[in-house]
């Protein structure tokens, strides 16, 4: 009796047998390994991959880095893990272990070993069973868009093993973006893998989730003439299903990104039909006081970056004012130079301020370089607000048309709420009477063309969040600028 409990005892300590996880195809893909075969090799790595075995998984993921080797022990040869190397006296020695379950087998000379290297047909074979791993983990990360990720990872790769891990995961998902993104995933697997019944319950979910991912694999199950009728008849109902709201998608789309686009042509407007408005000055360099609210931004995005790292995400906030005043000083400086003294003669100052333009093209060449510069978008302006399945609203474009409403409603306070828009409201429709009021038209003059200048550094500080930054970025938005002034009247 004592006997009995004792070889239960050794048997229940020795495991689960080591048949059920080294299964005889399992031994005989290890053998193909060793052998100079690519075939052989990659049916052997497909045959372990398939297993699911996270210990044959790892075992992968040595062979992939290399740390596998052979060594032959009589006519048998056997395949085992490379660890530490170490030296004694001139030889060369190696830690080996098990390739299963990695169990020690002692330190051997490296020179007894055989490497079995991982060419580049085996490393593809590899790659997709190590990433399949590696994304059924992050199903379980604690970052929201990580777990998405992976969602949307695992429904492409339409691997039929994930399941069940991916209908666990949605059982679990607090979060709406993410479910969607696993159900997507779920009903992709079933379409892929399922019975002709779970593949029209698959393609009508991926019809109602508006699946845009799930498109070809629709396309493909609506023309295969050996799936049923009814199974083509929901793939082609789930298609139109996507079809429609994918128009909708792209006509929602269209309007945010033409509305964000117009909101900075708005502020571009805005600053020249004031300044036409007030004195008649067509200024053809207020595309490049633009690019100098754009240059600003990027000069006060690399001074946090070098001082102040650490407030990095606080640089966007300072930079628009900074480039309202540099570029309003600019314009001042422009127009108590040389612009006044050209009052009522409206080609030379066209010609005068397209001068200008080019100068401050050039300078900016000179001093920036002719290449473009990038500027970088604080964190609170990444990412967007997911609208619709398909379709998610950036938030430095909702940021851009903010900020046109603010600028627009703070313009519509000065002119009709304040002593000084009155002041620039009656210099516009009459000067003389004005300046005999007491009115210092002058003044009004240079604060009036300052202010233009400035709305047009503040719409350059907003296309850095959606543009491109270079010398030449005037040019490209002065003309279509001069369109809105035209068609909304000055």
């Amino acid at each position: 009796m004592k006997r009995l409990l004792l070889l239960l005892l050794v048997a229940w300590l020795a495991g689960p047998p080591a048949s059920h996880a080294q299964s005889p195809e399992a031994l005989k893909a290890l053998t193909d390994l060793a052998v100079d075969d690519g075939d052989k090799r990659e049916a052997a790595v497909n045959a372990l991959g398939t297993s699911r075995d996270p210990k044959w998984l790892a075992f992968l993921g040595a062979l992939r880095d290399g740390n596998v080797y052979a060594r032959t022990q009589g006519k048998t040869v056997e395949v085992v893990i490379g660890g530490a190397k170490s030296t004694r006296g001139d030889a060369e020695l190696i830690e080996i272990a098990s390739a299963y379950d990695r169990k020690p087998l002692g330190i051997v000379p490296v020179s007894s070993l055989t490497e079995i290297a991982a060419d580049r047909r085996l490393r593809i074979a590899i790659k997709p069973f190590l990433d399949a791993d590696e994304t059924r983990a992050q199903l379980a990360s604690p970052d929201a868009e990580t777990r998405r990720g992976a969602a949307v990872k695992l429904g492409h790769q339409a691997d039929a093993g994930a399941g069940a891990v991916v209908e666990a995961a949605i059982a679990r998902e607090p979060v709406e973006r993410v479910r969607h993104a696993l159900r997507e995933a779920l009903a992709l697997i079933r379409l892929a893998h399922g019975e002709a019944a779970v593949r029209i319950l698959a393609a009508q979910s991926l019809g109602t989730l508006h699946s845009f991912d799930a498109m070809p694999a629709l396309q493909t199950l609506a023309a295969d003439a050996g799936a049923s009728p009814a199974e083509r008849d929901a793939a082609r109902q789930a298609i139109r299903q996507i079809e429609r709201w994918s128009l909708l998608v792209r006509t929602v789309e269209t309007v945010f990104q033409g509305a964000s686009l117009a909101s900075i042509l708005l502020l571009m407007a805005l600053g020249l039909a004031i300044v036409f408005g007030l004195m008649g000055v067509i200024n053809m360099a207020h595309g490049e006081l633009m690019a100098l609210g754009a240059y600003s931004t990027f000069v006060v995005q690399n001074v946090f970056r070098a001082r102040w790292p650490e407030w990095f995400d606080a640089y966007f906030v300072v930079a628009l004012p900074v480039s309202f005043v540099v570029a309003a000083l600019v314009g001042v400086v422009l127009e108590r130079g040389v612009i006044r003294r050209l009052y009522g003669r409206p080609l030379e100052t066209l010609l005068l301020t397209w001068g200008a333009s080019l100068i401050i093209q050039q300078g900016l060449r000179l001093w920036f370089g002719a290449a473009n510069v990038d500027v970088s978008s604080p964190s609170w302006l990444s990412g967007g607000f997911a609208l619709m399945t398909g379709l998610t609203l950036p938030f430095n474009r909702l940021f851009i048309i903010a900020l046109a409403a603010v600028s627009v409603a703070g313009m519509y306070w000065l002119l009709f709420r304040t002593d000084r828009g009155l002041a620039i409201r009656a210099v516009t429709q009459n000067r003389g009477m004005s300046s005999c009021l007491g009115v210092r038209a002058g003044v009004v003059d240079a604060v009036t063309f300052g202010l233009g200048a400035g709305l047009a550094g503040l719409a350059g500080a907003a296309l850095t969040q959606v543009g491109n930054v270079g010398p030449s970025l005037g040019q490209n938005y002065i003309v279509d600028s001069f369109m809105v002034v035209v068609t909304g009247g000055v």
